[in-house]
């Protein structure tokens, strides 16, 4: 016990002390030189100090949401890896990031107006089409018996995905030219938050899924095994597979209509952890919510500034960096 103990605490600190120094250190990161001094000076008008500016405006924001649905994806991944028992499963599996983008491909092609208290429809569009997908998986899932089926939850989840693609392509179809642009740009992931109002609305759903995460590990351990495995050990299974199911799909809603569906996080980061700490999910759901969010600032951080002026869309990094980083680890680690 005291072992696991020690561990778990070296993973909190080892992974968060990295966590945020990536936070800290990228708002400073870009095309233009800031100066510290200058940023946090009480003396200098915040109108007239382009550095404050740039660091609060420009550039928090971004990092903060690059933290937030980086650690969503990462957690959401691991949570859907043991409820799936499959090490393949992803937070888009299910097709709750197919129901999400499909709500935003609706809001930017037909130019939805601005939404509830001033927030943009396209967060609030994406959030809707990813409860509504899970609903829909939810209630396939358990329609012929108590508990969840995890056979019925993969298939459901894999053909709404293949449907909600279908009709995001002919969503695409309609639209014209510059919001065809829009929406695959979207498509491809987008962390340009020029404001805090979407931060603020994502909290409360990432809020209520973490602390779901945050009594899940001990619990996922034993489900990761068998049901049986877990139900002999005085685990409520049924309990805890439809508190799984929903926690993560409320925090893969929350991620993608915050950030859009950066993919590669929730696969890449949950497998690279285990290949570090092990399988116990009490090291590997904390170390993933805090590699996924020093990953996606990280990736988000070159995006905006390998081309600069240009900017790389942040889903092309995650997959350029991740993958060939990930085959290496593997091959070493065989």
């Amino acid at each position: 016990m005291t072992s696991i103990r020690r561990r778990i605490a070296i993973t909190w600190l080892g992974f968060g002390a990295g966590a945020l120094i990536v936070c800290l250190a990228a708002p400073f990161v870009g095309s233009t030189t800031i100066d510290f001094r200058r940023v946090f000076d009480p003396s200098i008008p915040f109108a007239d100090n382009i550095d404050a500016q740039i660091f609060f405006v420009a550039r928090l924001p971004r990092v903060l949401a690059g933290a937030m649905v980086g650690a969503a994806l990462a957690a959401s991944g691991v949570v859907f890896q043991a409820l799936l028992r499959n090490p393949l499963a992803t937070p888009f599996t299910l097709g709750v990031s197919a129901g999400a983008a499909l709500g935003a491909m609706l809001a930017l092609t037909f130019d939805l107006p601005s939404g509830i208290a001033g927030f943009s429809a396209v967060p609030i569009a994406s959030f809707a089409g990813s409860l509504g997908a899970v609903a829909i998986v939810y209630a396939l899932a358990r329609a012929r018996r108590q508990g969840l089926s995890t056979s019925v939850l993969l298939l459901a989840g894999v053909t709404l995905n293949s449907f909600f693609s279908a009709l995001i392509i002919f969503v695409q179809f309609l639209a014209d030219q510059a919001q065809t642009f829009r929406t695959v740009r979207w498509l491809m992931g987008d962390l340009d938050v020029s404001s805090y109002a979407p931060l603020v609305a994502a909290v409360p759903p990432l809020a209520l899924s973490f602390a779901a995460f945050a009594v899940l590990p001990r619990s996922m351990n034993l489900l990761s095994i068998s049901d049986e495995s877990a139900a002999s050990r005085g685990v409520d299974v049924h309990r805890t597979q439809r508190l799984a199911f929903l926690s993560a799909s409320l925090a893969t809603g929350a991620a993608v209509s915050l950030g859009g569906p950066v993919g590669f996080i929730g696969i890449v980061v949950p497998h690279l952890v285990r290949l570090l700490v092990g399988a116990d999910h009490r090291l590997v759901l904390p170390a993933s919510v805090f590699g996924g969010a020093a990953f996606l600032i990280a990736c988000d951080t070159i995006s905006r500034t390998v081309l600069s002026p240009l900017e790389v869309p942040v889903g092309v990094v995650t997959a350029i960096i991740g993958g060939p980083f990930f085959l290496w680890l593997l091959i070493r680690n065989r």
